[in-house]
């Protein structure tokens, strides 16, 4: 099958009805009802049992004073009141605002204070300064149970204006920004990736519900609407976790077994014991999986698709996996926080064409230029990534001009550099901030990670500048030792020596530095900042290099 036979079932472009993002678990609540939705450690919660939830704490919101149009923050990790709390924030018609647990309490109350927040869903009190609605994890304060209600207030909502997320930035470069999501946008993004990944398209329904109908067959999707099982990881204060691991799992009636943190040896048993049909994460995740002694024991041919994202996947873990889940499709997605969630990804119809190296291509009614919008890279050309659809953001909250630098006449500068192949499929060479500059050339860090993990002496590996007058910036490794190598001279020797062989002189290694565990944001993103700043003297993450390049 080529990239194009699969679209006869997911098309370019899709039908997506003008509703409020409510309508997504109204029509997941009437396909799956008491199919459970959500399992944690020993408790469930059924499609129907999320949607009267959601409702009652609609109500609740509305009873405490919060009205159509206010920002509700959400501070918890993954566990069951959370789903509860996000779609009864956008039932009552307010705003929903996720707030990482991994921030410190000043760093809650400036992102709360920066929303205009005026009530904040937690597991205790930080003192931000915003009156607390307490969860146990699992029901609600002045909430008697998670039964709810049957149906949810009534409020009129805009979908293509009103707001339904305000969700931050990473602040990996720089403050954090909130960025303003319509209920249109994120339907539309849930919308997109649940049909790409199930070979579906959206149905309304009569009472102004939306569902799925699969359209693909069993033989290139052998996971069914209402079957699947999905281990959720990813956290759900993420992009990648609030609108794949909630929204694209609920309205394609899967069951997401909950896990509040990574642990690679529940992980690995949980996939074994639920019979995991789907795994999803970042990188360092897959990582740490194949690493831990417990996966050569643990039986996973269940899974059937593999799912990468929020940073490039080395080649050499891809193969890594393909040879330990032999039955599972693998493919990497690519996005933003300013596109919802995501723009592309990998065509997962079992027979469809995919380029390892790459991040699929674009999802329904999404547009990709490289270079520019309006001068374009030829084929094979590699410049920053532009994008277009209708999951791309409003714009930031109250911040005009950086709004103005990032959408361009309705294109999304992306600050990725990218190439687009013959075969439409997009690969992400670098973000264009990580690019060195080594006498006049440019260095792209990716490339020598992909030798370096590629390496069996290496577990994981970044690649950083050093600052130099005399040439610009000096490409520096750092790694995580596979199990079994000892940080020693001799190995960043031998690897420096490997890579030499593979690229050109400007691009070689000058230092080796060795780390147990490489920095990573909630996300899964290696935090290449906190690197370069050790490298500087702004941190003791780093200690002095295993391995420098003499001098001449």
């Amino acid at each position: 099958m080529t990239t194009a036979d699969w679209r006869t079932w997911v098309p370019e472009r899709l039908a997506y009805p003008e509703v409020p993002v409510g309508a997504l678990l109204d029509g997941a609540a009437r396909r799956h009802g008491d199919r459970v939705a959500f399992r944690h450690h020993d408790r469930t919660l059924t499609f129907t049992g999320l949607w009267r939830a959601a409702s009652g704490f609609a109500h609740h919101l509305h009873a405490r004073g919060v009205v159509p149009g206010d920002v509700v923050g959400v501070h918890l990790p993954n566990v069951l009141a959370f789903p509860i709390a996000y779609y009864g924030i956008l039932l009552a018609g307010a705003t929903f605002t996720p707030v990482s647990p991994q921030l410190p309490p000043d760093g809650v109350a400036a992102q709360l204070a920066d929303a205009g927040a005026v009530a904040v869903v937690g597991l205790a009190d930080v003192g931000a300064g915003v009156p607390l609605i307490a969860t146990d994890g699992v029901g609600f304060e002045g909430v008697d149970s998670v039964d709810g209600a049957e149906a949810p207030p009534v409020v009129d909502v805009d979908p293509t204006v009103a707001r339904a997320h305000l969700a931050y930035t990473g602040g990996t470069t720089g403050s954090p920004k909130g960025v303003v999501l319509t209920h249109a946008n994120v339907v539309t993004n849930v919308l997109q990736y649940a049909c790409h990944g199930s070979g579906s398209r959206p149905v309304p329904g009569v009472g102004g519900e939306v569902g799925l109908e699969q359209i693909g067959p069993a033989e290139e999707w052998p996971i069914r609407l209402g079957e699947g099982t999905g281990i959720a990881v990813a956290p759900w204060f993420h992009a990648m976790g609030t609108i794949g691991g909630i929204g694209v799992a609920v309205v394609s009636g899967a069951t997401s077994i909950v896990h509040e943190r990574f642990d690679p040896v529940r992980f690995l048993a949980d996939v074994e014991t639920h019979r995991a049909t789907t795994i999803s994460g970042a990188p360092p995740l897959f990582h740490a999986l194949l690493a831990h002694p417990e996966a050569a024991q643990r039986d996973l041919t269940s899974v059937r698709t593999v799912t990468s994202g929020a940073a490039p996947m080395p080649l050499a873990l891809a193969r890594r996996i393909a040879e330990r889940m032999p039955e599972a499709v693998i493919v990497e997605g690519y996005g933003m926080t300013e596109a919802t969630m995501g723009l592309t990804i990998g065509a997962t119809a079992r027979s469809a064409h995919r380029r390892v190296g790459t991040v699929g291509v674009p999802v329904p009614d999404t547009e990709i230029r490289i270079g520019s919008p309006d001068a374009p890279a030829g084929k094979g050309e590699a410049g920053e990534v532009w994008a277009r659809g209708p999951q791309v953001m409003a714009g930031y909250l109250d911040r005009p001009e950086a709004t103005a630098e990032t959408l361009v006449d309705g294109w999304l500068r992306t600050g990725d550099i990218g190439v687009l192949g013959e075969d439409g499929q997009l690969e992400i060479v670098d973000r264009a901030k990580d690019m060195l500059l080594y006498k006049g050339y440019n260095v792209y860090p990716r490339e020598l990670e992909e030798l370096l993990a590629a390496r069996p002496e290496v577990a994981a590996a970044a690649v950083v500048g050093r600052a130099d007058a005399a040439v610009g910036e000096e490409p520096v490794a750092v790694i995580v030792p596979a199990p079994g190598h000892e940080p020693t001279p001799e190995l960043g020797a031998a690897l420096a020596a490997a890579l030499d062989e593979q690229v050109a002189p400007y691009k070689r290694l000058r230092a080796v530095h060795v780390v147990d565990a490489l920095p990573v944001s909630a996300a899964g993103k290696v935090l290449k900042r906190d690197l370069r700043d050790a490298l500087t003297g702004g941190s003791d993450l780093l200690g002095a290099p295993i391995w420098t390049r003499p001098a001449g």
